[in-house]
């Protein structure tokens, strides 16, 4: 199964774009505030230079007269200074009384705001453009020597408009340089920054069948990473483990298989190196029948496990008595009991929410396995009871017992504690009952201590919040039929 990600592009993109545009947002609100400071500072020094100019002349008119108080300025025009201010007077018929050479070509009189009273607070400049140069214009009504004069004042603010937009290009300039030196230093930085999932990929692409034992060592990665490297050591100590029970299970697989193949083609080839009688030929075949039915089993077992371990859905639970259960399978084994002089004995009381096919062979299995290791005058007892919203189920002998360090692999597929292998089971026996009990969302113990005796014990949920939970299982129906038939043989 994939899982699409939302989103496909590289990580290091994103967070060079990210980091490129946070950089120039930064960069640019910074100059873009100062920019304005700038501007502003620069237009509010210019409007009160322009204010005390045309206070001082209005207070030189009033005194002087409108020609003597422009003599200075109409002076320094003549002998080519450079004066940002262009002054003219016009008295109250609106001929001009003095004035600026070529001022009435440039900035003629009626391009002025309306005049103001010299004493209103403040005064309120207009922009005017000429060509590439640009102007602020103020008019202001003087009254001197019994008269009113209009005293119109022009301010060249060229040099500052020029001085705002080379300001302006540099801080463009400084922001378009910012965003490129953000995006190498965004580069730099996250390729750093990501080297060590690089170091964790090429760790895991060393990785095959025969270096499974090989881990990504949490440790020595940066303290982001170490969740996901602890993740991929748990998968890998999974899949280790899943290999090595693969390839001990092909192994053992492969010998169970083996030994009825190498017997039956044995036992063929013996009969055909010469005439047989009818009942040595019958004999050869109903040895050879036994062996494919030992196949058979086999084979069943085998597919029922897988079954079991690939259900998704939950198993159909019935509720019984369990001790009535149990007790015919006792009733069942007790002939074979008896000839062995085993004694089979039953106690205690459940109600069981299980199927009833599984738990019968469940049942089966570990009182066969329990009648086989106990020795003549032996007694076998299975015992049911509740306990924590758990039925118990004890199959417990006084035989033999298994040793210590067989007890961590009991349940194992083909594994046997004779290592002889002449045990007449395939050692698929308590794998199905760990199968059975898993499936329901329970689980099988056993306990055991040589020449003491052995107690396996499985346990089935009952009570309905616990069943409620469990994981759901689609083949349930198929584990069941295959249990019926598996047991029906």
């Amino acid at each position: 199964m994939f899982l699409n990600p939302p989103n496909s592009r590289s990580i290091a993109s994103r967070l060079v774009f990210l980091f490129t545009l946070a950089g120039a947002f930064l960069v640019a609100c910074s100059l873009g505030i100062f920019y304005w400071l700038l501007v502003r500072h620069t237009s509010e020094e210019d409007n009160a230079a322009l204010a005390d100019k045309i206070a001082g002349l209005t207070q030189e008119v009033k005194h002087s007269g409108p020609a003597q108080a422009l003599q200075s300025e109409l002076q320094s025009a003549r002998a080519g200074e450079h004066s940002p201010y262009w002054v003219r007077v016009i008295d109250s018929n609106g001929q001009v009384v003095a004035e600026r050479s070529e001022m009435n070509r440039s900035l003629p009189a009626n391009v002025f705001p309306a005049p103001q009273m010299a004493a209103l607070a403040g005064y309120h400049p207009i922009h005017y453009r000429v060509r590439r140069d640009l102007f602020s214009l103020v008019s202001a009504i003087v009254p001197a020597n019994g008269e009113r004069y209009v005293l119109q004042v022009g301010q060249d603010r060229s040099a500052d408009e020029n001085f705002n937009r080379e300001a302006g290009l540099l801080f463009v300039v400084t922001v378009a340089a910012s965003i490129f030196a953000s995006a190498i230093i965004a580069r730099s930085a996250t390729a750093r920054g990501l080297r060590p999932i690089a170091e964790i990929t090429r760790s895991l692409q060393r990785i095959g069948p025969t270096r499974l034992s090989e881990r990504v060592a949490p440790a020595e990665w940066p303290q982001e990473l170490q969740p996901l490297a602890e993740a991929f050591d748990e998968m890998l100590n999974r899949l280790e483990d899943s290999f090595m029970r693969l390839s001990q299970f092909s192994a053992d697989l492969a010998h169970e298989l083996r030994t009825p193949v190498a017997n039956i083609l044995g036992e063929a080839q013996v009969a055909l190196t010469r005439e047989r009688t009818t009942e040595e030929y019958r004999n050869v075949i109903e040895s050879a029948v036994a062996e494919c039915e030992r196949l058979s089993r086999l084979v069943d077992n085998l597919l029922f496990l897988a079954r079991a371990e690939s259900a998704r859905e939950q198993v159909k639970r019935a509720e019984f008595d369990g001790r009535a259960a149990i007790e015919k399978v006792a009733s069942f084994y007790r002939t074979i009991a008896d000839d062995r002089n085993v004694k089979i004995e039953c106690e205690g009381h459940g109600i069981v929410q299980a199927d009833s096919v599984l738990f019968t062979r469940a049942i089966n299995n570990l009182v066969d396995n329990a009648i086989r290791f106990t020795s003549d005058g032996g007694t076998v007892r299975v015992s049911i009871s509740t306990r924590d919203n758990n039925v118990e189920i004890s199959v417990t002998d006084n035989g033999c017992g298994i040793a210590s360090e067989h007890l961590g692999r009991v349940f194992d597929r083909f594994y046997r504690v004779d290592p002889s292998r002449s045990s007449a089971g395939a050692g698929l026996g308590l794998a199905l009952v760990k199968s059975i009990a898993e499936l329901h969302g329970g689980s099988a113990t056993l306990e055991s201590q040589v020449n003491r005796g052995t107690t396996v014990t499985l346990r089935f949920p009952s009570s309905s919040e616990t069943i409620a939970n469990d994981s759901f299982r689609p083949n349930q129906r198929v584990a069941s039929s295959e249990a019926q038939r598996l047991d029906s043989k």
